[in-house]
C-alpha cells in the first residue's frame, strides 16, 4: 500500500510516497464435529501479509503437528466477507485432534514463529526423522539459487519489508515462492500449499531469504525437507535441531559461497573441492 511520506535527502526535506508491505491478523479457527454440530475454537492469531490463506492454514497446521494429513481437512475458508482476516479449517467427520496442544498456540508474532511454545525438548521430540537416500545435491546448483529466488521477490523489490521462502527441485528448477512479513509464515504458505495438492517435499531444497532460525529449521523438517538454504545464518538452535532430524543445513548461500553445518553428505563432494 501507498503512504505519504517526508524524505531527507541531502540536507533538505521533501513530500513524496513509499510503499509499504501489508501486515495483518490473520486468526485461525478450527471446526470439529461434536454430534450433529461443528463447534469452532480459535486456534491461533498471526501477523501476516493478506493472501494465500488457505495455503498458510494448512501449511500452519501441519507444521505444527496438528494435523497430519489433507483429508483431515474438509474445507479451508474466509469466515465471511465481514471478517476477511478470520478463516476456518472445517475438519473432516470423526477427525480428532490434539486440543491441548492448541492452548499453547494463542498468538505467533510475525517475527517469532517459537512464541508460545511451552519447551523446546517437547518441539524437538516429535519430529520425523528424515530418511537418508541416495540424493545428492552440487554445489554449483546451490550457488545458483540466491539469484534465482530474487527475481521471484517482488514483495521485498516493492518494499524492502518482505521475506521469501522459495522451492527446489534437487536439479535446481524453480518450483514455488512465497512472501510475506513473517518469515515462518512464508515457509507455512511453502509447504502448506505442498501439502495440500499431495506433492512429496522428500527431494527438494528449501530456500529462505534471512537467517535459518530454529522455528524455521522445525517447519522444514515436519515437511520432510532434506536440504533447507539460508542466506543468512543459522542460530546454534537450528544447527542441533537439523542434526537431530538429520537435514542438511546449509547457511551464508551467496557470493558464490556456502557453510554447511549439518548433512554434508548430502553435497557432492567433488564439487566442494
Amino acid at each position: 500500500m501507498r503512504t505519504e511520506i517526508v524524505r531527507y535527502r541531502q540536507g533538505s526535506l521533501e513530500p513524496g510516497d513509499d510503499i509499504l508491505a501489508i501486515e495483518e491478523p490473520l486468526e485461525i479457527r478450527i471446526g470439529a464435529w461434536r454430534g450433529a454440530t461443528r463447534v469452532y475454537r480459535n486456534a491461533v492469531v498471526t501477523m501476516r501479509t493478506p493472501g494465500d490463506d488457505a495455503a498458510l492454514a494448512a501449511g500452519f497446521l501441519f507444521t505444527e503437528g496438528i494435523l497430519t494429513a489433507p483429508a483431515q481437512i474438509d474445507s479451508i475458508a474466509a469466515w465471511d466477507a465481514a471478517l476477511p482476516n478470520v478463516w476456518r479449517v472445517d475438519l473432516a467427520e470423526g477427525v480428532e485432534i490434539d486440543w491441548k496442544r492448541l492452548e499453547r498456540l494463542t498468538y505467533a508474532a510475525s517475527s517469532c514463529g517459537m512464541c508460545g511454545k511451552a519447551s523446546i525438548e517437547q518441539v524437538a521430540a516429535r519430529l520425523p526423522e528424515i530418511p537418508l537416500s541416495d540424493r545428492v545435491f552440487d554445489a554449483e546448483t546451490l550457488l545458483s539459487l540466491p539469484a534465482r529466488l530474487a527475481e521471484r521477490q517482488p514483495g521485498f523489490t516493492a518494499t524492502g519489508a518482505v521475506h521469501a521462502a522459495a522451492l527446489f527441485s534437487a536439479a535446481g528448477e524453480f518450483l514455488a515462492s512465497f512472501e510475506d512479513v513473517g518469515r515462518h509464515n512464508a515457509v507455512d504458505k511453502l509447504i502448506g500449499d505442498e501439502w495440500l495438492a499431495g506433492r512429496s517435499l522428500g527431494e527438494r531444497i528449501l530456500l529462505v531469504s534471512g537467517r535459518a532460525g530454529f522455528e524455521l529449521v522445525q517447519k522444514a523438517a515436519m515437511a520432510r525437507v532434506p536440504l533447507m538454504a539460508a542466506v543468512g545464518a543459522p542460530s546454534s538452535l537450528a544447527v542441533e535441531l537439523a542434526e537431530s532430524a538429520g537435514m542438511t543445513l546449509v547457511g551464508f548461500l551467496r557470493d558464490g559461497r556456502f557453510n554447511i553445518y549439518s548433512g554434508a553428505q548430502r553435497i557432492r563432494r567433488e564439487a566442494l573441492s
